[in-house]
């Protein structure tokens, strides 16, 4: 029994009553809701995680990614970042190594997390087909299901499948072309080993496998979007189109089998085009939870990419996204630190914050408090209604002002300090 099929069948579980109370929602909303495959929950059956529903009428989630490079191969730096992800808020994390041992660092990063995490299997089905055999394009059919349920095995509660690369779509791809080409890692080993041995991709060709897997260890289906624009100029293509039609119907196919989804949204995308694109996604996929990576909303910002996905975030939340992948200042450059987690993750957050406000999940209660605190120059208050409070609170002590009331930026001439005092001392005189 998955969380689906309980769901059908009026069954409330120990998560979804999690869930909504989390959310402060009614736990019948959540079932249908489980049910109908507008929210997901994941939680593999072989783990014990906080409860994080991702969908419609919820709060927009955040998700960082971790894991290691083939010139960058640190355990210790990765479950350092996990750990700074957690203590920054992340709502799940995605381990998505490519280099050293990648089930080492798997089952570490599953050991010292309570969050749900998420994975590619088929990055370690090539990966280990290029370290015995020299290119991935040498991968046997079976490798990348064996992939699938190792890390099924191991409780993985959700898993980026590429299961939307088809024939159709490379077809589609190469008569249009592309000005920034194909940048997903997943599509591009998928692509070659479909040109390279002229056949379907087993994950679409076998889908009733991966749907049988996913089944018993009741993990969420990301249906990964291999053709995901990694330029703003190939946005919203025939080739993106053409996968997230297939992505509809496997959607289908899945709440038939009981599964939980979600769907995978495009990478880079000007902004006016972020309202149509979740739009198209939420129609043609029957409302699945839909997660944005990034988005990137322009190309020019290597090193503050964090930014621009931030604004991209709130765009996407503010339009009816559900999940976010958060995007770092390293992105287009190098392998993430720790310190490029920590600003990555925040940046999203305000975005998934300052859309679910726009959306109405939310009516800027915090920024009421916050507002309050100001006024009343209240700084404990203020740093607790802070995104970070310890980093609020480290700028104003690395620079104390003479008085303690204010800061150092307007110092004696604090505007705050002066109306307050006024208003106290004089509006009774001047208004009667």
């Amino acid at each position: 029994m998955t969380q689906m099929d309980d769901a059908k069948k009026g069954i409330i579980t120990e998560q979804m009553k999690a869930v909504a109370k989390i959310e402060n929602v009614d736990e019948e909303f959540i079932r249908k809701s489980v049910a109908q495959g507008t929210i997901a929950i994941p939680n593999n059956v072989g783990r014990d995680v906080k409860p994080v529903g991702i969908g419609a009428g919820l709060r927009t989630k955040v998700n960082a990614t971790i894991g290691t490079s083939t010139d960058i191969n640190d355990i210790d730096m990765e479950v350092l970042k996990a750990k700074i992800a957690m203590e920054n808020k992340a709502d799940t994390l995605m381990e998505l190594s490519v280099g050293g041992d990648l089930d080492a660092i798997r089952r570490k990063i599953l050991s010292i997390t309570d969050l749900p995490v998420g994975s590619v299997p088929l990055y370690q089905a090539s990966i280990e087909c290029i370290r015995e055999h020299g290119a991935a394009i040498y991968m046997e059919e079976d490798a990348v299901f064996k992939a699938i349920e190792k890390q099924a095995k191991d409780g993985i509660d959700f898993m980026a499948i590429h299961c939307s690369v088809n024939k159709e779509t490379l077809k589609r791809l190469k008569r249009q072309g592309r000005e920034g080409g194909l940048v997903s890692r997943g599509g591009a080993f998928m692509s070659a080993w479909m040109v390279h041995n002229e056949t379907e991709n087993p994950l679409y060709k076998d889908y009733e496998y991966v749907l049988d897997i996913a089944k018993e260890y009741d993990f969420v289906i990301s249906l990964a979007n291999g053709m995901r624009a990694g330029a703003i100029a190939d946005s919203t293509d025939r080739a993106q189109v053409q996968e997230l039609i297939i992505l509809g119907e496997l959607v289908d196919r899945a709440r038939e089998r009981g599964v939980q989804t979600i769907v995978e949204g495009p990478g880079h995308i000007p902004l006016k085009e972020i309202a149509t694109n979740v739009m198209i996604q939420k129609k043609l996929c029957k409302n699945a939870p839909f997660y944005m990576l990034g988005p990137i909303v322009t190309d020019i910002a290597p090193a503050y990419d964090h930014i621009v996905s931030s604004i991209g975030a709130a765009q996407s939340a503010s339009a009816g996204a559900d999940f976010i992948c958060y995007v770092t200042p390293a992105e287009h450059l190098a392998l993430p630190g720790p310190e490029d987690v920590k600003e990555g993750l925040i940046a999203s957050r305000i975005g998934a914050y300052v859309g679910d406000m726009a959306k109405g999940i939310h009516n800027g209660e915090l920024d009421l408090v916050m507002a309050n605190a100001r006024k009343k120059l209240d700084w404990e208050g203020q740093y607790a209604a802070a995104i970070c409070p310890a980093d609020a609170r480290a700028i104003r002590d690395a620079k104390p002002p003479e008085d303690p009331d204010t800061c150092t930026m307007c110092g004696s001439y604090c505007a705050v300090k002066l109306v307050n005092e006024w208003l106290d001392d004089a509006s009774q005189d001047v208004f009667d």
